[in-house]
């Protein structure tokens, strides 16, 4: 019998497999992150048997060029960038099935065209398709695009079934709260808030999905999971790249606002949230925005709980590489910050006392993201005193997100031999030793979980505006004070003296990953 309120095309219809009727339709189809990501992340997903047999790509772009002249795109980026080697079979089946159109993001003739061709699909199928728009565009077209959406009834169509429209956003979403707020309002002018898919691809990570497993899947975890038993939380997301080529944007953006703002506050508050009620989508994004709402309000200046830093002439791998001042494209006297560090405190009953250190940056000693859990020391009764017979460490619990997605946990164990000396050991579990290497990109399952309507690993509006909120006045803070306050720190290191002042009043230090 049928699922009361399920769409016939829904019918038996699992988060992992099958799929509705689709068209995924690409703004920016010949841009960097759709070749990279999204086209290679359709090609496995069709390899997989994991979309629909009634599948169809539609790249949109500025460039004029046949479907041809697309497909050949598409296939070539399938063949350097998927983490598979291309079966040709598969290919020709999604290939079959791509078409292209061309026209300005804010020409209303070229989306009536979009909106034809979408229909006559429809009319060819004999039935209705879900239409997914991804937006994978420059930030300054996103409005621009949303309103033609509208504009040409696009957004609404099919709005009152399962099948209704989609939207998939990628960020940056603004560059502050007033531009984030209005951002919003936009889409919703146009959109239900139910139909907008805001995408961070590190919510697609395996770790990151496995945190809310360990967390509430293993009642060693939970009950620890708290001011009584942490001390303090560290998330690093480090790269050991410059900006290259990227530095006009680079100047414009800045670390705060490219991976601090928006990855790492998904990362802590995946970490610090309360149990949700249920793993429905919206149980679990109440509470991100429930923790995100109790961080106070950072200080900022002398002695406050920011620093930042611009990366200087170093060593990378053995080999000398420049300043971020004499990178290509930055202004002599540019004040933007290639390193960003933050004291958070979480104004609620179960994290009170307890410091979030974040920290982000360019060129520094390895590329890692990691969540470590640090907690605290047992009392120092049995094994104090004697420093030469008893190493002791903090246990700490370490999420890795990249480059090897696993986690670790250090524990104290006795050395063998007949005297009683102990040792810091760490017990690793990686998900290629035990579940092998070609496991799916984080885009595979976001693009998924949006044809199938899953919100989880998507970030809600209000989430955007809370974390805004959050920096907006530290951005603010920056600007007017140009370049006094901020910090240097050599290539190849793990940042500046600023950082490491953050956690000294509390006796921590930064873990090196």
């Amino acid at each position: 019998m049928a699922e009361s309120g399920r769409h016939p095309f829904l019918q038996g219809l699992s988060k992992h497999r099958g799929a509705p009727p689709t068209v995924v339709v690409i703004f920016g189809a010949s841009g960097d992150l759709t070749a990279r990501k999204l086209l290679p992340a359709v090609y496995n997903l069709s390899h997989d048997n994991l979309l629909p047999a009634d599948f169809h790509l539609v790249g949109f772009g500025r460039k004029a060029m046949a479907d041809a002249e697309f497909r050949a795109l598409a296939e070539a980026a399938v063949k350097e960038f998927s983490r598979r080697e291309p079966d040709p079979e598969v290919w020709a089946r999604v290939a079959a099935r791509t078409s292209y159109v061309a026209g300005g993001y804010d020409e209303p003739a070229a989306y009536q065209r979009l909106a034809a061709q979408l229909a006559e699909l429809e009319r060819e199928l004999g039935r209705d398709l879900q239409r997914i728009f991804y937006v994978s565009t420059p930030p300054s077209v996103f409005a621009a695009i949303i309103e033609q959406l509208g504009a040409c009834g696009l957004a609404a169509i099919h709005r009152d079934t399962p099948l209704h429209s989609k939207v998939i956003i990628e960020k940056p979403f603004g560059k502050d709260l007033a531009s984030a707020v209005a951002l919003n309002a936009a889409i919703r002018g146009v959109f239900a808030e139910q139909q907008v898919y805001r995408i961070d691809h590190y919510l697609g990570k395996e770790t990151v999905q496995d945190l809310l497993v360990q967390r509430f899947a293993n009642a060693i975890f939970e009950p620890l999971w708290n001011r009584n038993f942490i001390a303090s939380v560290q998330i690093t997301v480090a790269e050991e790249v410059g900006v290259g080529s990227r530095g006009g944007y680079y100047e414009q953006s800045g670390c705060l606002r490219d991976m601090l703002q928006n990855h790492t506050m998904q990362l802590l508050a995946l970490t610090a949230m309360e149990p949700p009620g249920s793993l429905a989508p919206e149980a679990i994004r109440d509470e991100k925005v429930k923790v995100l709402n109790a961080i106070q309000p950072l200080a900022v200046g002398p002695g406050g709980e920011v620093a930042r830093a611009q990366y200087a002439a170093g060593m990378v791998a053995g080999r000398p590489v420049p300043g971020y001042l004499q990178e290509e494209g930055i202004a002599p006297a540019s004040a933007t910050e290639t390193y960003a560090a933050l004291r958070l405190s979480i104004n609620n009953w179960r994290w009170q006392g307890v410091p979030f250190y974040l920290r982000s940056g360019k060129r520094l000693a390895r590329r890692v993201s990691e969540i470590a859990v640090n907690f605290r020391r047992p009392p120092g009764t049995l094994f104090a005193g004697e420093t030469s017979r008893f190493d002791l460490a903090a246990n700490t619990l370490a999420f890795q997100i990249q480059p090897d997605e696993g986690l670790s946990l250090i524990l104290n164990t006795k050395i063998p031999g007949l005297e009683t000396r102990t040792q810091p050991v760490k017990m690793s579990f990686r998900y290629a030793t035990t579940f092998g290497s070609n496991t799916a990109e984080a885009y595979e399952r976001l693009v998924l979980d949006a044809i199938i309507g899953d919100g989880t690993l998507f970030i809600r509006g209000d989430e955007t505006e809370a974390s805004w909120r959050l920096y907006t006045p530290v951005l603010e803070s920056w600007r007017a004070a140009g370049r006094e306050g901020m910090d240097t720190y050599p290539a190849g290191s793990w940042g500046p003296a600023s950082a490491d002042a953050l956690l000294a009043g509390a006796q921590h230090r930064w873990r090196q990953p």
